[in-house]
């Protein structure tokens, strides 16, 4: 049973572990807290993302999507064993499991079989999700599984826990495999072992070079936004919508729980005031009517980080 770690021990104890991290977006204040408490801390749950490339899970770790909204996780760990910090708070990783791993979790004994889904794991555990496709045949380089070592060990030490409070998704929730194809004897034997020795006394520098910036095709993203309004429940018509989305809820201008896909006539309401802004051009009257155009686009791409096509 623990406190959270604040954002800044969190990165700290990662990057003294050894660890490479990357710090997206606004990850220190992407979190599902609104929706309930985050804590007492009791574990770190592993996880797979079925997904391919670092950018692609990276961005849809932060953002989620319209069944599930982000952050899904608080570090994404790259197959090249870089961690991308996306969330710090409650996050939708570990779901409904439980109770009976959760007090064998706090008091570090083995774990029961997980045949109930009776307890809210987003409350208690650190989640980190590793980009693997989950299929059993997608490898998982050693640079990566040093990281999850790494990662954990890092939590762990910080926390004065040992290897008994890491788990997998699927020793938390019936019916979750991941992460599938990492042999966890192995793994906690690993983690067991490093907690036995001194962090690393050389950390790791900050990564320099940031993942590719996440691309927003604008003559999609006016359609989406011209035919969004008019439809009904919240359809994502094109991924890019969420992009924007996320650079208006940076920039405090949109609503977190609206940015769900949908270029509603919330979000057209929120980017005509980007537009307004004199970051977004100090546009008036019709050039502010928060359809996007190239420029107040551009304008909001190299601020939050996305790139624009035609």
């Amino acid at each position: 049973m623990a406190t959270p770690l604040t954002a800044d021990r969190l990165l700290k104890a990662l990057r003294d572990e050894g660890l490479t991290v990357i710090e997206h977006r606004s990850w220190r204040t992407n979190n599902r807290n609104h929706k309930g408490p985050w804590g007492p801390v009791h574990g770190v749950m592993i996880h797979h993302t079925v997904t391919r490339g670092t950018a692609n899970s990276v961005e849809l770790c932060y953002n989620g999507h319209s069944a599930l909204p982000g952050p899904l996780c608080h570090g994404v760990i790259a197959k090249d064993g870089t961690v991308h910090l996306v969330g710090h708070g409650r996050a939708n990783h570990a779901g409904l499991g439980d109770d009976d791993v959760l007090r064998a979790i706090i008091d570090e004994k083995p774990l029961p079989a997980d045949n109930e889904a009776n307890t809210d794991g987003n409350r208690h555990f650190y989640g980190f999700e590793c980009v693997n496709l989950g299929n059993g045949k997608d490898p998982w380089p050693e640079a990566q599984l040093l990281a999850i070592e790494k990662a954990a060990a890092a939590i762990c030490r910080a926390h004065g826990w040992s290897v008994r409070s890491v788990l997998r998704h699927l020793d938390w929730q019936p019916g979750k495999i991941d992460p599938r194809g990492v042999n966890w004897d192995a793994m906690q034997a690993r983690i067991t072992k490093r907690l036995g020795t001194k962090p690393a006394t050389t950390p790791a520098k900050p990564a320099t070079t940031p993942p590719k910036a996440p691309v927003v095709d604008l003559s999609k993203l006016i359609a989406a936004a011209r035919h969004n309004p008019a439809a009904k429940g919240t359809p994502v018509t094109y991924n890019g919508v969420r992009i924007v989305e996320t650079a208006l809820v940076d920039a405090g201008l949109l609503a977190k729980p609206y940015s769900d896909g949908h270029f509603g006539t919330t979000t057209v309401a929120a980017y005509s005031r980007w537009q307004k802004s004199k970051a977004g051009g100090s546009y008036t009257g019709k050039a502010a009517d928060g359809i996007p155009g190239k420029d107040s686009l551009t304008r909001l791409g190299k601020k939050y980080g996305f790139t624009v096509t035609p």
